[in-house]
């Protein structure tokens, strides 16, 4: 295994829709998935896709620890008993991945991303999707995923459609040096007092 060389914004393989894989059980798709695992977890990533390791193939390896998620704050609205949901997801292999969103309900959160280091952003996308792909072991997966989960297999995926988290922000004022988000948050919060 070896830890790959991250693509950083401005370079073409991220701005280019990767290809299906035609063989996902070949073995230089299973080296690619090794080594982009190991990439992902020396950086202490949530997720990462092929293009952003320089390889334009529809691989994506993900996952959503309970940590990272942000779970949804009672003054935000809470859920009730019945509307609670996992926010979490396993190490996630998928090729070739397809999205279905589920619902019209949109939810905002701060984004980072391997290749754009240092920033963040915060974008609105679907709650409430399902998705599909091929895992390592050429197994169908199929999930239903909201929260933290949805948000990073959508974050991925777009990777693989050559677009980085930055195009979907609607306010550009709201992207910032994840070093100053603590000030961003105190001064949201001195606004809306």
């Amino acid at each position: 295994m070896a830890i790959l060389k991250i693509a950083r914004m401005g370079h073409p393989v991220l701005a280019t829709p990767a290809k299906a894989v035609e063989d996902p059980k070949s073995p230089e798709i299973r080296r690619l998935i090794k080594d982009m695992v190991e990439t992902m977890m020396d950086a202490n990533g949530a997720g990462l896709a092929a293009p952003q390791v320089h390889i334009p193939l529809r691989v994506v390896v993900f996952q959503a620890p309970g940590e990272r998620a942000g779970l949804p704050r009672e003054e935000d609205g809470g859920l009730n008993e019945e509307e609670r949901f996992d926010h979490t997801a396993p190490q996630t292999v998928l090729i070739n991945p397809e999205i279905e969103v589920l619902g019209p309900e949109i939810e905002g959160g701060w984004e980072g991303c391997l290749s754009v280091p240092g920033l963040r952003g915060w974008v609105e996308r679907p709650a409430h999707i399902r998705y599909r792909g091929v895992g390592l072991d050429g197994e169908t997966i199929e999930r239903v995923a909201r929260g933290f989960h949805a948000r990073v297999v959508q974050h991925e995926c777009d990777h693989l459609e050559g677009r980085l988290y930055t195009s979907r922000m609607s306010d550009l004022s709201r992207l910032i040096f994840e070093s100053e988000i603590r000030h961003f948050h105190s001064n949201e919060g001195q606004a809306a007092s």
